[in-house]
């Protein structure tokens, strides 16, 4: 009986006392308002108004020395705290820049500001030269990847703090994070004075690293003492999701139309290497129904769209479709083509966020006009790449690129030399993409 009567009080409410024995029983207690769970939950969610995976890259370098490298912790915990981190808000990691970078922890690994705070005071000081450049270039290449927590479709920010300027070069970091789709805010304290200019490497160090030279990504303290008033400011920022410009990539914001020439001189076997060809190059690429979208057609007098931007928004898909193209065999009308893809399979996505590109593929020549076709394509905002084999003739490859021809023109003798030609297609995706953003 005494077993029964004791196990019908409620515990959970006490708070370092001894129970009592004048408990009110479960059966009997007043319902819970909910109030406070429900608080705890949007605490635990976060700011759902601020969608980012965010990198602090913090300066541990001796330039910064111990004294400052502890303002800059309470700094960097004092945003933290203020951006709302949760498991539907912000997620943040840090990484410190010295002579070799150090990530200190990853996005997956707390999820709640607390620990997030705790963390960051247990960091230590490592010294060294500040390689700015180096641990910025590293932080963008590793650190947002899915298995340490980053997530799909949300913002990637890396935000650097800067003691006075960089002992390397920015330049190349910041191009590599653009590569990447992060954007790169610098938060640059006690800039050099007017005497000690002569001693930084680049002076436009900010302008080069930074997703954009706009002023937005660039923020300047000039101490670390008093800093609570740069805070807010900071975190509105941060939270601007519409200004983000840098997650639109060349890997997640481009249509890539495939024009395959299936005409008789190609043959079964060659035929198989093209569509590798295609394939490898899609496979680069974030296709999605928001991403990234492929479309190809195979022409010989005729064409025949084998799929089209919308048909498939998986990259398995696409893959697949690609790997189920049957061979047409007949002539090679590759302007007609052109004029065909450019109407038909670009003209409805032509009013989409995505650029459009072109690869055209062909052995041989054409027995119609190039010139005019692939100049109206470009004129509708597609940037054409054309990809020549065998004896596919070098003036009808210029006609059909897009300027400047030398970057936009391939060739190989051999049907195995497409393989070579991969990274070079995608690169200069990438390359066409960032300079429509500039």
């Amino acid at each position: 009986v005494l077993s029964r009567w004791a196990s019908s009080f409620s515990v959970t409410g006490a708070k370092n006392t001894a129970l009592e024995a004048v408990g009110r029983s479960v059966s009997t207690a007043r319902p819970s308002t909910g109030k406070r769970p429900k608080k705890t939950v949007d605490k635990k969610a976060g700011n759902k108004d601020c969608k980012a995976d965010i990198a602090f890259l913090i300066d541990g370098s001796y330039n910064i020395g111990q004294r400052r490298f502890n303002l800059q912790k309470n700094f960097v915990g004092k945003v933290a705290v203020m951006l709302g981190i949760g498991t539907e808000g912000p997620h943040v990691g840090v990484v410190q820049a010295s002579e070799h970078p150090k990530i200190e922890f990853y996005l997956k690994n707390f999820t709640a500001a607390k620990e997030v705070l705790f963390a960051i005071k247990e960091l230590g000081f490592r010294g060294g030269n500040s390689n700015t450049g180096k641990a910025l270039k590293y932080t963008a290449q590793k650190f947002f990847s899915l298995e340490n927590g980053a997530r799909k479709g949300i913002p990637k920010i890396i935000v650097v703090f800067l003691d006075g300027w960089p002992s390397d070069d920015l330049e190349e970091a910041g191009i590599v994070a653009r590569e990447f789709g992060v954007n790169v805010f610098i938060v640059s304290v006690a800039k050099p004075t007017t005497e000690e200019l002569g001693m930084v490497q680049d002076i436009g160090f900010v302008d080069k690293a930074v997703c954009r030279n706009n002023g937005f990504f660039s923020y300047q303290m000039p101490t670390w003492f008093g800093t609570t008033k740069y805070v807010k400011p900071l975190v509105q920022k941060l939270c601007s999701h519409e200004q983000m410009l840098c997650s639109k990539t060349c890997y997640n914001s481009v249509n890539i139309g495939f024009l395959i020439d299936g005409s008789s001189s190609v043959g079964e076997s060659n035929f198989r290497l093209v569509l590798e060809f295609v394939s490898n190059v899609a496979k680069a690429f974030e296709i999605s129904d928001i991403g990234s979208k492929v479309a190809a057609v195979q022409f010989t007098y005729d064409q025949r769209t084998e799929f089209s931007f919308t048909d498939h928004i998986t990259k398995d898909k696409v893959l697949s479709a690609i790997r189920n193209i049957r061979y047409m065999s007949g002539g090679t009308a590759t302007g007609d083509a052109i004029s065909f893809t450019t109407r038909n399979v670009f003209g409805p996505v032509k009013d989409g966020p995505n650029k459009n590109f072109l690869v055209v593929l062909t052995d041989g020549q054409s027995y119609d006009d190039v010139r005019g076709p692939a100049a109206a394509a470009q004129k509708a905002g597609i940037t054409v790449f054309s990809v020549g084999v065998a004896w596919a003739p070098l003036d009808d490859l210029k006609d059909m690129a897009s300027e400047p021809r030398e970057s936009h023109t391939f060739f190989t003798r051999e049907f195995t030399g497409l393989e070579q030609m991969v990274p070079d297609i995608i690169r200069g995706i990438c390359r066409d993409f960032l300079d429509s953003k500039q």
